[in-house]
């Protein structure tokens, strides 16, 4: 078979290749492989990779498109700078983390100088987002803070993205400082309202100028079709939008989750598209992340390899046994012990069967913690400064979603048996969290979320089809119940 599209996925350990051809102007998913990533020279696993396509088989038009997305280099450092913290500094937090970089400290105008100021100096951040005021609102923050990047004297490159009347003075102040700076418009013009996009692609073009030279990616820029490498966490919240909010030519299916857990973090995006449609007087302070239609959480220390102690950590070795049966002080002791050597050995693969039972207790556990991190809650005390009884739920509200998409390595190379036993495992207990009520999980076997983003801003109805189809989703019903 032929494949005339190319999806590459250049990540730390692996390098990813997903091939598809347009037949009669339909997507269709050919075949995927993979082969290590080679930092010292990039281009040798890209050819490893491609070659390893050929061999299975594929003929690889000699005008076919190449896309690519990379998580090598672990993601942007990034500081969100803003004036409220429960406004513009939060919504600069989720500007950064919709566009898939690791946000290290939010930081508002209630913070001092002095402490802004350190924080700065010893995260020494990739970018920095600087927001504050609603256009017509307040400036001095967006100018203070602006000397304060200028004191801490990082090499960063400044997003300006706050109070429009105030942009020209702070771009004014770091063109006389010689520091790099993008002017987008304002992450939050109102109080009702919040503008992702420009930010968003403004911290994905620095993921290609910054990312692609710091890890030799810059070879990338050679290849891709569209002069783009988008972060891979990134194309997986795209996708995911694609897929619930549809096209104009193409219907959403609504509500989503997509779980994505990998050796360092476990993701949890949420795409509620129905939030869209909500008026100014019921969105509030647009900011709370319950009236957001697209929300990413990412949790560091959650992650089945590199941060596998910090699942541990976090309910102990006893709790994550018990997701699997096990309540034993003996065999505690022997899952920390794994835990930590595969901290130090992160391309380990479980070999006896109670690596492999291990391991599903640590899907289990990391995706529950990660799902109620992410998931609002109904309030169990009163809070009469909030309005808050017993019995209201707070916070994002999952309970009617009705898809539940899971990526990550673990699923795609596990059992159908397995996966669901993960999933269902995960979901078991929600509490007083607002999760899905009844919802049906969907496996990404063949790793494609990531891709279907990559593709979608050139072939967004074709991606949308093939989306429904490989995910099984038939909207008129008769659905599949699994993959």
């Amino acid at each position: 078979m032929h494949a005339d599209l190319l999806v590459l996925d250049v990540g730390s350990t692996y390098t990813k290749l997903t091939a598809f051809r347009l037949n009669r102007g339909e997507l269709e998913f050919v075949a995927r492989s993979q082969a290590p990533t080679t930092i010292a020279d990039i281009e040798t696993g890209l050819v490893n990779a491609r070659q390893a396509l050929v061999a299975s088989g594929v003929r690889v038009s000699d005008e076919a498109k190449v896309f690519s997305t990379s998580s090598a280099a672990g993601g942007l450092r990034m500081v969100a700078l803003g004036y409220m913290p429960r406004v513009t500094a939060k919504a600069a937090k989720e500007v950064a983390m919709s566009a898939g970089a690791r946000v290290l400290e939010i930081i508002s105008h209630e913070d001092l100088p002095e402490y802004r100021l350190e924080v700065l100096r010893e995260i020494k951040p990739d970018i920095v987002l600087l927001a504050g005021g609603t256009d017509g609102g307040d400036q001095q923050s967006l100018i203070e803070n602006a000397h304060i990047i200028v004191q801490a004297g990082i090499k960063a490159v400044i997003i300006i993205a706050g109070n429009k009347e105030a942009q020209n003075q702070v771009a004014e102040i770091f063109t006389s400082c010689d520091i790099p700076h993008i002017r987008v418009p304002n992450v939050m013009p109102t109080i009702h309202e919040l503008k992702v996009k420009p930010a968003r692609e403004a911290i994905h073009e620095q993921f290609i100028k910054q990312i692609t030279q710091a890890k030799g990616l810059n070879k990338l820029l050679n290849i891709v079709s569209n002069k783009k490498v988008m972060p891979t966490p990134g194309a997986v919240l795209l996708g995911a939008e694609l897929l619930a909010k549809g096209t104009f030519q193409e219907e959403g299916v609504g509500d989503v989750i997509v779980i994505d857990i990998g050796g360092a973090t476990t993701d949890i995006h949420s795409v509620l598209p129905e939030l869209e449609k909500l008026t100014i007087e019921e969105k509030g302070l647009v900011v709370t992340n319950e009236k957001q239609p697209s929300y990413r959480t990412v949790e560091g220390n959650l992650g089945l390899r590199v941060s596998a102690t910090g699942i541990v950590e976090t309910i102990g070795p006893l709790g994550v046994l018990a997701k699997i049966g096990y309540n034993s002080e003996e065999t505690a002791n022997q899952l920390s012990a794994y835990t930590e050597y595969l901290e130090q050995n992160p391309g380990h693969i479980s070999q006896s069967p109670q690596e492999k039972q291990f391991d599903l207790a640590l899907a289990i556990s990391a995706i529950e913690v990660a799902l109620k991190r992410h998931a609002g809650y109904i309030a169990q005390d009163f809070n009469p400064v909030m309005g808050i009884m017993p019995g209201t739920p707070v916070g994002r509200d999952l309970r009617r979603v009705k898809y539940v998409i899971a990526v990550g390595g673990i699923f795609t190379h596990g059992s159908q048996a397995d996966n669901q036993l993960i999933l269902a495992a995960a979901f078991k207990n929600p509490g007083i969290s607002l999760l899905p009520v009844q919802p049906r999980f969907i496996i990404d076997e063949q790793y494609l979320l990531y891709a279907l983003g990559a593709l979608g801003s050139r072939y967004a109805d074709q991606c949308g089809r093939f989306a429904k189809k490989y995910f099984k989703i038939n909207l008129k019903g008769n659905e599949h119940e699994t993959n």
